[in-house]
Parts: structure tokens; sequence; C-alpha cells
């Protein structure tokens, strides 16, 4: 017989993919019928898999030791060697619950192919070598491939869940540099409503006609199914952005804060673009010509969008200790080169260089 005593990071996760990541080379199945006939049980008595396991909770499971052994032994663990290395540098904030990381420009979030490479095996990584190798890591919020800045994870499921809520619900406040064509004089919230094309993966902007509900007009959803197959639902999206400084070269380009309320695919870009402000370097919603410019004299291949702030509401719970948090990320190098390059026409608040600290 084995037991095992949950503890916080194993917390919050149903018994039943706890039992799959525990006893990998068991199939669900067989942990089913084990568990209708009383092999495993939680708290000493019945259990159906479908429980929400809390810290302090006792999971007996009564196997042979070469029973227990075959299956724990069935999928081992990556060996040290192959795990991929979360690089030190990228940490910005890590205590007992969460963990922030500045994703560099070129690495997904997550993986959208079984063969791709993502933040997310980075973390699988650095968890399974603190000795977190039970805890199936994701992240809490996602940035494009060729978006810099801060991802939020959690390091424990009832961490992770409380994150991912906190994000949905629109909580954790999330604040965005980008530099976009043309001068903006004044800071705006904008509202619309997003498409999204699965099989080209863009997305378009259509209007917003200003209704209480909060529901596109008729001639709104008329426009999405004239799209045809592929596209999704208009999602109704707002974003708020406030000018930092103009910026000449001879170009004008913003540099703008730029908070994301709604948070959707491209929406920053697409917005923006649609706004007739695109980012400068953005390759499917910006201005090619000017994308060319900036190429040829900075070497810049991606859009100017970097997720360089992230602020903590007050919070109960598990992530009490992360009431009133707040998280920087530097400007990278790439960034910070084409801001040096410009002349400053006019600054428009003071204290953008914060973002420097």
């Amino acid at each position: 017989m084995k037991e095992i005593r949950i503890g916080e990071e194993q917390a919050g996760q149903r018994m039943d993919k706890f039992l799959r990541r525990y006893l990998p080379g068991a199939g669900s199945g067989f942990l089913y019928k084990m568990l209708r006939k009383k092999n495993i049980v939680l708290n000493g008595g019945k259990a159906s898999g479908n429980e929400l396991l809390c810290a302090g909770d006792t999971v007996r499971i009564y196997f042979s030791d070469e029973t227990f052994e075959h299956f724990r032994a069935e999928v081992p663990a990556p060996p040290a060697a192959e795990r991929l290395r979360l690089d030190p540098a990228w940490i910005l904030f890590e205590d007992d619950h969460l963990i922030a990381v500045n994703k560099p420009a070129g690495l997904l979030s997550q993986k959208s192919r079984p063969e791709d490479v993502s933040l997310v095996e980075y973390l699988r990584g650095y968890l399974t070598d603190s000795g977190n190798g039970l805890f199936t890591a994701g992240v809490a919020n996602r940035l494009d491939r060729n978006t810099s800045g801060i991802v939020l994870a959690g390091k424990d499921n009832a961490s992770a869940r409380e994150l991912s809520r906190a994000i949905r619900s629109r909580s954790i406040r999330k604040f965005y540099l980008a530099a976009c064509a043309g001068e903006i004089s004044r800071s705006e919230r904008i509202s619309g409503y997003l498409v999204k094309d699965r099989n080209t993966n863009t997305v378009r902007i259509l209007p917003d006609d200003g209704s209480s509900d909060g529901r596109p007009e008729r001639s709104v959803i008329r426009t999405e199914k004239e799209a045809g197959p592929g596209s999704d639902a208009p999602s109704r999206i707002e974003t708020a952005y406030r000018p930092l400084a103009v910026i000449g070269y001879p170009e004008c380009v913003t540099l703008l804060e730029v908070e994301l309320i709604t948070g959707r695919t491209h929406q920053i870009r697409a917005h923006l673009a649609s706004a007739g402000h695109p980012l400068i370097g953005d390759p499917r919603y910006g201005d090619q010509r000017i994308n060319r410019l900036f190429g040829r004299k900075f070497r810049l291949n991606r859009q100017f969008l970097h997720a360089a702030r992230m602020e903590f509401p007050k919070m109960d719970g598990i992530l009490k200790q992360e009431s009133g948090l707040v998280i920087r990320s530097p400007l990278p190098d790439d960034l910070r080169a084409v801001l040096s390059g410009g002349t400053i026409r006019r600054q428009c608040d003071g204290k953008w260089n914060a973002y420097e600290k």
C-alpha cells in the first residue's frame, strides 16, 4: 500500500487527473476500475475520481509493490539533461505561488502544433527541476510569438486556477508599450468588435454601434455571416491608450502606454491599425513602407509591442500575499535601440522612462 499526502502544489486538481500524472503507465479505464473496487481510496473512503483534492487529503493506493512501480516507471520523466532550461535572467518575479517570466520575442507562449517548443516546456522543466514534477505547468496569459514581455504562471493547481480567474475577470491590469505610426495627442478608450479568421490566423475590427446591451448590431452580425466558414463570432473589445512621447525619424511615431481592457487575439495590433495608427514593424497589420524604413534603419523585424507592466488588485485566498503586486519588464534591446535612434519632438508624459527601471 502507498499513502500520498496531498500538498499545496497538488491541491485544486481533480483526483482522476492527479492519478493519471502520478501513475502515468496506468490507463484511465484501469484507474476507474480500481476506484470502483476501492483499491484506490480518498481519505479512507470510496472515491469516484471527480473530487477536487485539498491540501491535507490522503490518497491510498492498494497495489503490490511490483504493480505500483510498473505503472510509475512506464512513462519516466525526461532526463535532466533533456529538459529545457529556463534562463534565470527571464524570471522577473517568483514566490511560492507564481512565477512571472519575461518572454523574449520569437518564442511561443504555448504550443500551436505538437512539434512546437514554447515557454510552457521551459516552465515545466523548471518546475520539475524544483521538485514539482506532478504539476503540469501552463501560462495564465498569452502573448503573440513576436511580442515580448510578462507572462504569468501558477506554480501549483490552486494558484494557477486563481491566477487564471483573475486574468479572465480582468482584475489584474495589463499594460503594454507600443510604438505606432503617426502622431497621437490625447488619451483614448476605443471599442469595437473583433472577428477572427481561423483559416488565415488574422482578425478584423468592426465598428462599435454603441448599443447599451453590449451586443453587435444586426449589420455587424450580417457582415460576420458574409465572412464565410472559418470566422468566429464577433467579440466585443476595449483598448485604452495614452501617448507618452512623439518621436521623429523623421517619420512621426508615437510611443503609447496601452492598457488591454479585454484580451483577444491580436487585439492591440489590429485595433490600433483600424484606428489609423498601426504598430511599426507589424508584418500583418502594419504599413509596409514604414516597416521597410525601420527594418533598414534599425533591423526591426517584429512589431514594437512589449508587455511592460502588470498590477495586481487586493486579493484574498491563496494569492493574498500578491495583493498590490506590481511586476515590470524593461524594454528589450531591439526596441530600446529604436527609441534611442529617434528625436523626441514632444514628451507627453515625463514618467514614461520609469519603464526602463
